[in-house]
């Protein structure tokens, strides 16, 4: 059974950093590129970065650039989100994905127009000041 499972969320402050991981049992592992998403509540889930297959190349929203780094273990399975200063809007459900043979880059148009095939249950990360 294929599973994404992310670790590492909990309650910081404004500042703060938190560094979020996600396991995964995907094989071939090296063949999936991988996101994050997040939701915020009452908000729709969005885009926050992405990083290839190889790890050679990450693409991020605007909204976390300088502050978030995607990267990924290939021997280990895992993907993982490192987030400094992190913000009151950081707040949300945080979620990785999977795309086999995806691109580096993604989009929020993209998730609405072709969401990835595979999904984690998400962490919670809530910023407060």
């Amino acid at each position: 059974q294929v599973q994404l499972v992310e670790s590492g969320g909990g309650l910081v402050q404004a500042g703060d950093s938190l560094r979020l991981s996600c396991a995964a049992s995907l094989n071939p592992f090296s063949r999936y590129a991988l996101r994050w998403f997040r939701q915020a509540p009452g908000k729709e889930r969005e885009y926050v970065a992405s990083v290839s297959k190889t790890g050679a190349t990450t693409h991020y929203v605007d909204s976390v650039k300088g502050r978030f780094t995607i990267s990924r273990d290939n021997r280990e399975k895992r993907v993982y989100l490192q987030m400094n200063n992190l913000k009151l809007e950081d707040t949300a459900v945080y979620y990785c994905a999977a795309e086999f043979d995806g691109s580096s880059w993604y989009s929020d148009q993209e998730l609405a127009r072709k969401p990835p095939d595979i999904w984690g249950q998400g962490t919670l990360v809530t910023v407060s000041s």
